[in-house]
């Protein structure tokens, strides 16, 4: 049990003695943010602003979790999905960084690369002989989806990195966020393995690993990125720490909980569709701009405001998820 917060320390200590260095390599070679011309005014202050500091998070907590890990195969499944969603993020960092402009990796390639993890993580899980069934708390149903868990599985990793992605955006926010949510699904993982007893389930207790190693690189990252931002994750972090979030939901079989632990990022993404969908229905728009952080900007809340509120929703969000987890699933999970 001292190893997962072993995994948090180290892996904060890292990122935030780290930190300095790793901000000034990214000056010194002009990895800096492009801001849309048709975003807000007053973000334009943020251009060139390191970005991809999502890879000090990455390397942070890998190098604490790899010493103490079990090494097995939910955690390594759960690693090696972080590590294939921050690649897909720094493809996308990297051309726009390339390019000079805000648009960076084409959707139908992030699409293609995301049904690539899919396929691994649904390999993996196979592996690992997970039930191809949702557990539907309240009802107490245990819905059987045979092959349709795998698009399942792709609509959780999907939405997770796009949902922690739009998140991103105000000073702290993704990175906030992301820390109460990979808090909930560790203390979820610590507590099956607390209550399973003997034999306890070991390889939740490695999942705490990984987790607690995030949360620690996340908040050594926050050190830095919190307002006014010196570094800002890019795609890199907030696609890897979505991964993460998503594949610890899978690998603990708790998928419908990331409604839950994953609200806000749901509510963002949720915010985008609805502003498409209206504008191109009625012509109208229903907030000032999207994603819903940026319309709360201009409704005059300063990004501080923003961030810590967002914080607030996301602890409710998660304390309501796990609850359900605690009341739900606990029994059914021990005992699997």
């Amino acid at each position: 049990m001292s190893r997962v917060l072993v995994a948090a320390l180290v892996a904060m200590i890292i990122a935030i003695l780290g930190g300095p260095t790793f901000i000034n390599f990214l000056r010194r070679n002009e990895v800096g943010q492009h801001i849309r011309e048709e975003g807000l005014e007053h973000h334009r202050a943020k251009q060139g602003t390191p970005t991809m500091g999502g890879l000090l998070i990455v390397l942070a907590a890998s190098i604490a979790f790899l010493p103490l890990s079990d090494y097995t195969l939910p955690a390594l499944t759960i690693f090696g999905t972080m590590l294939a969603c921050a690649g897909v993020g720094f493809l996308d960092d990297y051309l726009k960084l390339h390019h000079k402009r805000s648009l960076g990796l084409r959707g139908r390639w992030k699409i293609l690369m995301l049904i690539g993890i899919t396929a691994a993580v649904g390999y993996a899980a196979h592996h690992q002989q997970l039930s191809h069934s949702v557990f539907v708390p309240i009802a107490d149903w245990n819905v059987p989806l045979g092959p349709f868990w795998y698009l399942l599985l792709f609509l959780i990793i999907g939405g997770a990195v796009n949902g922690v992605n739009l998140t991103d955006g105000v000073d702290g926010l993704a990175a906030g966020t992301s820390i109460i949510a990979l808090a909930t699904f560790t203390a979820m993982a610590v507590t099956i393995y607390i209550r399973s007893g003997p034999p306890r389930i070991g390889n939740r207790l490695d999942i705490a690993f990984i987790g607690a190693a995030l949360i620690g690189a996340a908040v050594g990252f926050l050190w830095f990125n919190a307002f006014p931002a010196e570094v800002f994750m890019g795609d890199t972090g907030a696609m890897a720490l979505g991964g993460a979030m998503a594949a610890m939901a899978i690998m603990m079989k708790v998928e419908l909980l990331m409604l839950f632990v994953g609200g806000i990022f749901a509510v963002v993404a949720l915010s985008v569709v609805l502003q498409v969908l209206s504008f191109k229905w009625w012509g109208r728009r229903i907030f000032l701009i999207a994603p819903l952080q940026h319309h709360f900007e201009m409704k005059a809340w300063s990004e501080t405001k923003i961030m810590v509120r967002f914080w607030i929703v996301t602890a409710i969000f998660c304390a309501v998820g796990f609850a359900f987890f605690y009341k739900y699933y606990l029994p059914f999970r021990a005992h699997s």
